[in-house]
């Protein structure tokens, strides 16, 4: 099972999603994919991913940003391999000046990060990682948002792609989507 976890104003339509979606789909591996649409409060969407996924080690989680914290965060409680992609390491630190009314990216629904849910964070902090084997990092130096030496820091010394330039969305997945896939153990998705 790969399920992927959104990140922070994201849902399921982020092209990294889709892309994933896609390549499963045309392995024949659709039933083995799952992307849910994240509630805002942290609390909540840890509890909606165990509700839709029975956490194990044959499930691969792959996290982008926020998503990769959450992944970090189940991972570490139920020994899942994760795939982070540029992920957040202190998005109770990052997020802080984000609370009130938002819109989300892909269809500018209003949305409200609460103070509360930066406590919500703070709880579900994964401290030190305790299987670096179970991790791969995949991290953009050009990232504008969170600091890739961060990432490295955090995950050393797990596998992990350090990409030169980009950017926070990763707009050049394709370069890594491969790794990911066979990572996951999803080989045949792969090209």
């Amino acid at each position: 099972m790969l399920v992927y976890l959104h990140g922070f104003r994201s849902s399921p339509q982020s092209f990294k999603a889709r892309m994933l979606a896609e390549r499963m789909a045309l392995a024949g591996l659709q039933d083995e994919f799952v992307c849910p649409q994240l509630p805002v409060s942290p609390r909540e969407a840890i509890e909606r991913v165990r509700e839709l996924v029975p956490l194990t080690p044959s499930v691969t989680l792959v996290g982008s940003s926020l998503g990769g914290y959450y992944a970090t965060y189940l991972a570490e409680r139920f020994g899942c391999r994760a795939v982070l992609l540029n992920p957040a390491i202190d998005p109770a630190r990052d997020l802080a000046s984000y609370v009130g009314e938002l819109r989300t990216y892909h269809d500018g629904l209003p949305m409200t990060f609460r103070s509360d849910y930066l406590q919500e964070l703070r709880e579900l902090d994964p401290g030190t990682i305790t299987h670096p084997d179970r991790y791969l990092l995949i991290a953009a130096k050009g990232d504008e948002l969170l600091d890739w030496r961060q990432m490295v820091a955090r995950y050393r010394p797990s596998p992990m792609h350090i990409h030169e330039g980009g950017d926070h969305a990763l707009s050049d997945f394709d370069l890594y989507i491969d790794h990911v896939l066979r990572f996951a153990g999803h080989a045949r998705a792969a090209r």
